[in-house]
């Protein structure tokens, strides 16, 4: 059995996993804020019928492992459950905990890819620029129903629905930057706008130069969410304890990411040391959860300072990213943002809030499902006739990119820093 945490920090305390799920009284208040029970119309793929399958685990009355694997395995984690759910029950923790249990050893292909990013990052960024390289000259493709007789059909769907492969990444973009002495932020790199869409990461830093003064670009390691959600805690910790140190070292200014998964993952470090020895680590961690912040909570703040109505001309949307949404709290934020550079243009679509489908590996692992949830999404941007989605994380980038290229070709999708920065570029002349 994989590790698990055994004990989560909820709105109520710190609790153990099954006090946690137990105060879940079954009210049903959670049901129609999940998407895929609204898709399935299924209980076991409820959040309360995710929490009673995690209970009977722990009690040791769960009869169809396989079944319960199932239902577990269809949570997209998006937190719209826990947000409408009175009690604050942490859904999302306590199904990656039954998928711990449930799950015994991790892939090994997934503790490999885990141990590399922990250990040799650089070993990494080659690896993933030798398989964007496959990808440009068209050779991923052949190796597609390899994969997938390999048993890796998550891998084959990967390289078949994402269509992005930069051969710089960001560390090379930013490799000449001089940083100031005294920066006002340090830029945490993500993984997602470090490999996959360095643009992004770019375009943050570009913005976040103008509207705050000139920051630092930190030179992280991997935030750990892979770990946390796929692999092996003890990864997840290991990076988290690299990242605080790395932190600590560089001064105290605020920690900026641009992928709000990761930027809400960073925020919940304390709940990794929880355990009695662990006590210095748990302050080390609240210290640094504090200085967190999302690119566009930033964005939010800064609204008075972008230029008014630059970017009008289309028509512009937002979809909220869940991690940004649910734990975070971030909706009016980014809508300030995004109203004030696009003025006129902007248009708000029905269920915004709804998530998109990706989620990580779930696009990926459950095809149908996540299907269902992105016609519906890409369906309300055409109902408002968008030529534009803004959003704030890389799963929902890749999500939206492959929904909007399969149904909505009018349309395109852009991270808001993309938006933001293309803003202050037309302003400023740069």
């Amino acid at each position: 059995m994989a590790e698990s945490l055994e004990r989560l920090l909820t709105d109520l305390g710190e609790r153990s996993t099954y006090d946690a799920a137990s105060q879940c009284s079954r009210c049903g208040y959670c049901e129609q804020a999940c998407p895929t029970y609204v898709a399935t119309g299924d209980e076991s793929k409820s959040p309360r019928g995710r929490n009673q399958i995690v209970r009977l685990m722990l009690e040791g009355k769960l009869d169809d492992k396989a079944a319960a694997m199932e239902a577990l395995s269809t949570c997209l984690t998006c937190g719209a459950c826990t947000a409408a759910c009175y009690a604050k029950v942490p859904v999302v923790d306590i199904v990656l905990e039954g998928r711990r249990m449930l799950r015994g050893e991790t892939h090994w292909l997934v503790k490999k890819v885990c141990r590399i990013m922990v250990t040799s990052p650089g070993v990494f960024a080659v690896l993933l620029k030798i398989g964007f390289f496959f990808k440009k000259i068209g050779l991923s493709a052949l190796a597609r129903p390899a994969l997938r007789a390999a048993g890796l059909p998550v891998l084959a769907s990967m390289d078949e629905h994402t269509d992005e492969s930069p051969l710089r990444s960001l560390d090379d973009v930013m490799a000449s930057r001089q940083d100031p002495d005294s920066p006002s932020y340090r830029y945490f790199a993500a993984c997602g706008p470090r490999y996959l869409y360095p643009r992004v990461g770019a375009a943050t830093i570009y913005a976040l130069d103008k509207l705050k003064g000139p920051g630092a670009y930190l030179g992280n390691p991997c935030c750990g969410l892979l770990a946390h959600n796929y692999g092996d805690l003890s990864d997840a910790r290991e990076l988290a304890r690299k990242n605080i140190e790395h932190a600590e070292s560089r001064g105290t200014e605020a920690i900026v990411g641009d992928c709000s998964s990761c930027v809400a993952f960073l925020k919940s470090y304390p709940q990794l040391f929880l355990k009695a020895e662990d006590a210095p680590w748990r302050a080390r961690a609240e210290a640094f959860s504090k200085r967190v912040r999302d690119a566009i909570e930033i964005y939010g703040e800064c609204a008075d300072q972008l230029p008014a109505g630059v970017a009008a001309g289309v028509e512009t949307t937002y979809h909220d990213s869940c991690r940004a949404l649910n734990p975070q709290g971030l909706k009016e934020q980014p809508r300030r943002a995004a109203k004030k550079a696009a003025g006129a243009s902007f248009c708000e679509m029905a269920g915004a809030d709804a998530c998109c489908g990706g989620a990580g590996a779930f696009g990926f692992v459950h095809e149908d499902l996540s299907d269902d949830l992105l016609k519906k999404k890409v369906g309300s941007a055409a109902a408002v006739q968008a030529g534009l989605v803004l959003t704030s994380s890389t799963s929902c980038l890749i999500q939206l990119a492959r929904g909007l290229r399969k149904y909505y070709p009018d349309a395109k999708v852009l991270h808001l820093s993309e938006f933001v920065a293309g803003a202050l570029q037309k302003n400023h002349g740069a």
